[in-house]
């Protein structure tokens, strides 16, 4: 490591940021796994010791990070693709088991074509550069990912932004839009926003945009494979999947819980990405194996209305925040798997979860910049995975901990 002045100077600005994070107490520290992603896993301790946690903090929402059908596949492709192409798509890096996962999404959605990235986060820096210019319009829900905020900073398109799931000002928004000229309008909304579990009134936002006649891009990454009737995400929970016009989701959450993005829409946004989008253009293409446990984790997700995923998940997602509402804790967002109980302050938050972790309860503390000041949390994601005593064994240890920091009144009970 260098020891010029340039460095010295450099790692004490460093040191100082870093300590005005945790003066905040919002210095966020990485537990360390030993075992598959799961309900149950088991977590290293600062003192070398290894324990067993149930796992409330995963995206693993239909539990097939692990599932024996998913590892099986992404060893075949393995075996018969390799480890990975040492090269982006246009160059020598599109297998047969890339077109055909993209053909599979694209079917699974009703779109007329896909193109896959390493993650969603690509997804969104690519898109609104590429298809947006500076005579036309993006309208951008306040709460959006940062994925979607970092995407509209890189393109050219006037920038407008309204109020979360407002469609009054989203509506004002659209008129301020047309006053300004804009050629192409295209509002810009998470499925489901990840820090509340709040489902964007797609049926809504669906009207509003006809009217106005403006396109409509959703980040689905906390819906798709589970919310709506076959798991296809916000779009068809609400019966609109003929009436929006951009997804963008992810492989990494319910589909397999590994890596990976996507974009599927029409056949000429999808080309047009291909020849101009950038994280495409100069970034690897997905390794085999990942291809492997998406394609699995799809096929599985065809089934799960048999398989009975979606109602174990569905079930957990209900018994959990009613155990915690009845006890007396706010609960934020629609019945979604992700549950966020609302504590405020960071402190209590990240002390609730030091707590928890020792009553063998894996949760995360969320805090500013995550969320708003004042809005910390500890965010319970639900699963398929989880079983009913698991539940009940999260809900008992929220109840305790939350009488002895004084969040609930001592008389909450189960």
């Amino acid at each position: 490591m260098s020891s010029t002045k340039a460095q010295t100077q450099f790692n004490q600005v460093l040191k100082t940021e870093i300590e005005s994070i945790k003066a905040a107490g919002t210095y966020k520290s990485e537990r360390v796994i030993l075992s598959p992603q799961n309900s149950a896993i088991r977590v290293a301790g600062k003192d070398g010791k290894a324990s067993d946690q149930v796992n409330f903090c995963a995206n693993n929402y239909l539990g097939l990070a692990d599932h024996p059908e998913v590892i099986a596949r992404s060893k075949h492709y393995l075996d018969t693709h390799g480890s990975g192409l040492s090269s982006v798509r246009f160059i020598c890096g599109t297998q047969n088991i890339h077109k055909d996962l993209e053909n599979q999404i694209t079917k699974f959605y009703g779109t007329e074509d896909t193109i896959l990235y390493a993650s969603c986060f690509d997804a969104n820096a690519g898109i609104f550069e590429t298809i947006l210019s500076d005579q036309d319009a993006v309208i951008s829900d306040s709460l959006n990912h940062a994925s979607i905020i970092d995407g509209i900073r890189l393109c050219k398109a006037k920038r407008f932004r309204y109020k979360n799931c407002d469609m009054n000002d989203l509506e004002a928004r659209l008129q301020e839009a047309d006053k300004a000229g804009a050629r192409l309008k295209l509002i810009a909304t998470d499925g489901v926003f990840s820090m509340d579990g709040k489902i964007a009134p797609l049926d809504k936002i669906c009207d509003i945009a006809e009217k106005y006649n403006a396109l409509i891009f959703v980040d689905d990454c906390h819906s798709t494979g589970f919310l709506g009737p076959n798991g296809r995400g916000t779009a068809e929970y609400f019966g609109v999947q003929d009436r929006v016009h951009i997804v963008n989701s992810t492989l990494g959450k319910a589909l397999g819980g590994a890596a990976g993005g996507y974009t599927t829409g029409c056949k000429e946004m999808i080309d047009l990405l291909r020849n101009r989008s950038r994280p495409y253009l100069f970034s690897n293409s997905l390794p085999p194996a990942v291809v492997g446990s998406a394609s699995a984790a799809l096929d599985l997700i065809e089934s799960a209305k048999t398989n009975g995923l979606f109602d174990q998940l569905w079930g957990n997602t209900t018994l959990f925040r009613k155990l915690l509402g009845d006890a007396g804790f706010t609960i934020k967002g629609d019945n979604h798997p992700i549950s966020p109980v609302m504590l405020g302050d960071a402190r209590l938050a990240s002390e609730f979860a030091d707590k928890m972790l020792q009553r063998g309860i894996y949760v995360i503390g969320f805090s500013y910049p995550v969320v708003p000041k004042g809005e910390a949390r500890i965010r319970v994601q639900l699963s398929a995975a989880h079983t009913e005593e698991q539940i009940r064994q999260a809900a008992a240890a929220f109840i305790d901990i939350g009488r002895e920091l004084g969040v609930i009144g001592a008389k909450s009970k189960l």
